[in-house]
């Protein structure tokens, strides 16, 4: 069975292993997730990332806790294969007044809407964080 949506799939398994209580997850590989778990990384919401050269190669990602609560507060994916949601350097969303971050798909690579607003591009926002 193929998976439809693995971005959707990262953030699934992220947040089911936060509710649990877990201190690493465990996913399949693949280029997009490693560009979005490294946003993530450099913006302070997981600690950091790890992938293995198996066969089938899996990323091993370590969730970040403050004080016995999860950093991240809520994870939503916006884009979607049926839906796909673009737009302008102008209309890009600020979450919670700037406090979150939409993570958005641009020509120059996977990045904030932050750094894509300083960058001058848009592109598609592929999820939000909070």
């Amino acid at each position: 069975m193929t998976m439809q949506d693995p971005i959707a799939d990262l953030l699934t398994r992220m947040r089911n292993a936060q509710m649990a209580g877990h201190q690493q997850v465990e996913m399949p590989n693949s280029k997009i997730k490693r560009s979005i778990l490294q946003v993530l990384k450099d913006e302070g919401f997981i600690i950091g990332f790890s992938s293995t050269d198996e066969l089938k190669s899996t990323l091993n990602v370590e969730l970040k806790y403050h004080e016995g609560v999860a950093v991240i507060e809520e994870i939503h994916r916006v884009s979607r294969p049926g839906l796909r949601i673009y737009k302008e350097v102008g209309d890009l969303p600020q979450i919670r007044g700037g406090l979150g971050v939409a993570i958005v798909s641009t020509d120059k690579g996977v990045m904030t809407d932050k750094s894509a607003r300083s960058a001058g591009v848009g592109g598609e926002v592929l999820c939000t964080v909070f």
